[in-house]
């Protein structure tokens, strides 16, 4: 039974690498399948966010995929050599995949520590996960775990407490640098996630009044738009919007830049050299990182936030020891689960070993006794069962101690050869 973990993250991968191994949804439904039909028999849940892609895999046996085939397969979903980007890649196994996947489930790894949208995303990945058939028991208990582990740190820390959100870190600490004020503000949004979402929330909080929503899908775009009293503006007319804009939000999905150096050089020339900041948070960047030299022009990405975020981390240091005490908890109560589910199977050897045995002997006292009526056999088949289950219990209770821990192969072999249990 195995539990791995594969990825890149915010915290030692850069964004040029981080946007080379990210997953549109599209191409994690096409990720899921190849997997199905390459491992068949392996769960796996794929989640991508714009400060993570990591890979879940569960089996449970100890055989192939491991790490090196799990390496080689997000690789090749983006027609990547392993060597380009198997350095940036961790592995974690075992109980330290579970911590990992409660930690960052519960927002403890995020680059903004306690903001909201890391649950949703953990969430979607596993049920994305689902519909493509590609999960299974063990990654369903993990995830279940996980979600129960970020409520626990929701409910009994202030960590998610006074929410700041990578979008209000952004407005707040950039943005703010820039603009005095934010009421007479245009603000144009491409993208209508929940990112975008996130974002104008936020602005409203901060005043803004004149809000702009485009979006590849016009009705998305309108219903987004619809719901924070903004207007929607169809993606033929994105440069326009941006011509007027004064602050710009993106946070698509796509693939390659919206934004081209050779484009924005146009736009800029219908602006009258009027400031513009441009926060791109999407991994693929939406915007050339060429346009943050033109004048006038303040572009961030999603790793610039990294100062700011770590202030707010420090902030909430207080807290994480009692969070972090949390994901131990919740990881030490799943880890045995896991094990006692490993153990269930030695536990059926054992007693249907000495099953055979038991009923043969019962049958061959009741054929020396024929005058037993049946009260008087069903208190000897009982006083034989309470026999074998004494002479049971030494063994079985060692296993329950030890599988807190994990089973030791070594303990392992010693009950397969005492006990002569088959595979």
């Amino acid at each position: 039974m195995t539990l791995l973990v594969v990825g890149v993250s915010h915290h030692d991968t850069p964004l040029a690498i981080r946007e080379r191994l990210a997953f549109s949804n599209g191409q994690a439904r096409a990720a899921l399948a190849g997997w199905r039909d390459r491992f068949f028999g392996c769960e796996i849940v794929l989640l991508s966010t714009c400060n993570r892609t990591e890979l879940y895999a569960a089996s449970e046996s100890d055989s192939e995929p491991g790490a090196e085939a799990i390496i080689e397969f997000l690789a090749g979903c983006h027609g990547l050599a392993r060597e380009e980007v198997a350095e940036h890649l961790f592995c974690l196994e075992g109980e330290d995949a579970v911590r990992h996947l409660f930690t960052v489930a519960a927002s403890l790894d995020s680059m903004v520590v306690g903001e909201a949208q890391i649950l949703s995303q953990v969430k979607q990945a596993y049920q994305l996960a689902t519909e493509e058939r590609a999960t299974g028991p063990l990654t369903h208990a993990a995830f279940q775990a996980a979600i129960k582990a970020a409520r626990r740190v929701a409910g009994e820390t202030t960590v998610h407490h006074r929410r700041v959100s990578i979008p209000s870190v952004a407005v707040a600490d950039f943005a703010g640098q820039i603009f005095e004020r934010f009421e007479d503000k245009s603000t144009l949004v491409i993208g209508a996630g929940e990112m975008a979402e996130e974002t104008i929330r936020y602005l409203r909080d901060k005043g803004v009044r004149d809000i702009a929503v485009v979006n590849r899908s016009a009705n998305r775009a309108a219903e987004l738009a619809d719901r924070w009293q903004g207007r929607a503006i169809s993606w033929e007319d994105l440069d326009a919007a941006m011509v007027e804009a004064d602050l710009v939000i993106s946070t698509t999905g796509a693939d390659e830049p919206v934004i081209a150096f050779d484009r924005f050089i146009g736009i800029e020339a219908a602006r009258e050299q009027r400031p513009l900041f441009i926060l791109d948070l999407a991994v693929p960047r939406d915007f050339d990182p060429e346009i943050a030299g033109r004048p006038d022009v303040y572009l961030y990405s999603i790793d610039d936030l990294s100062a700011a975020c770590e202030r707010n981390r420090k902030a909430r240091d207080k807290q994480l020891p009692a969070a972090e005490k949390i994901i131990e908890q919740e990881t030490a109560r799943f880890m045995a689960d896991l094990h006692h589910r490993a153990m269930g199977p030695i536990i059926r050897r054992l007693r249907q070993g000495w099953q055979k045995p038991k009923e043969e002997e019962l049958q061959r006292l009741f054929n020396k006794l024929p005058d037993l009526d049946a009260h008087q056999q069903e208190e000897i088949r009982q006083a034989f069962e309470r026999l074998v289950n004494k002479l049971l219990h030494p063994p079985l209770e060692s296993l329950r101690d030890e599988s807190r821990h994990g089973i030791p192969s070594a303990l392992m072999d010693a009950i397969s050869r005492l006990f002569q249990l088959k595979d």
